[in-house]
């Protein structure tokens, strides 16, 4: 499985950016994906999710009201729409996916690093002030 993540770069405050990750290779069933990021010296954070199927989200709350998850099930990407940047958005996105496990555990929250199975190699956005 891999995940194709894109779509930062450089912009100012205030300004918007679109991430988008293609997930491709082995074909299984997805529970959610999800966006995460990491700022230098900082941890991995979550950001957003969405459950692939009834597509519910679940934002952190350093983005409500600011960024938008959303998905295209037919060409198998996850979307994340950034507006009202801020220098503190500034990180490494990271897109995930989570395969079903057949667990009580896929129904729950889904905002912690070791709840994704998959990984994509990372996107930088910059945003200057």
């Amino acid at each position: 499985v891999q995940l194709q993540a894109s779509g930062g770069g450089l912009v100012q405050a205030g300004g918007s950016l679109r991430l988008s990750c293609a997930a491709s290779g082995r074909t299984f069933s997805k529970v959610a994906m999800g966006w995460f990021r990491q700022a230098p010296g900082k941890e991995r954070e979550f950001v957003a999710r969405i459950r692939w199927s009834g597509s519910s989200t679940y934002y952190a709350d350093s983005v409500k009201g600011r960024f938008t998850i959303s998905r295209d099930t037919a060409k198998n990407t996850v979307y994340l729409q950034m507006n009202s940047l801020k220098p503190e958005d500034t990180a490494v996105y990271y897109c995930a996916a989570r395969r079903a496990r057949g667990t009580y555990s896929d129904s729950g929250v889904l905002d912690g690093v070791l709840e994704y199975d998959y990984w994509g190699q990372g996107t930088l956005v910059t945003v200057s002030s």
